[in-house]
């Protein structure tokens, strides 16, 4: 996975294509992969889980878990 941060947007690619992308609005960051604004460690966090779920699946620990922590808000 590759990702690309600006002070805007963020870009998450595997194999050439784009998988998820982060906007900044203000303070906060809104991605296409997780359903509430975010800080910009937790938009990191959603960009890399939807490539862990397309790596590992719904069913991964990890998966499981990055999912715990971003709902913890």
């Amino acid at each position: 996975m590759a990702l690309e941060i600006t002070e805007t947007t963020m870009t998450a690619t595997t194999n050439g294509k784009v998988i998820a992308t982060a906007t900044r609005t203000g303070k906060v960051w809104h991605t296409t992969t997780w359903p509430t604004p975010l800080d910009r460690n937790a938009a990191i966090t959603a960009l890399s889980l939807a490539e862990r779920i397309i790596t590992h699946g719904e069913d991964d620990p990890c998966v499981m878990e990055w999912r715990r922590e971003l709902a913890r808000g």
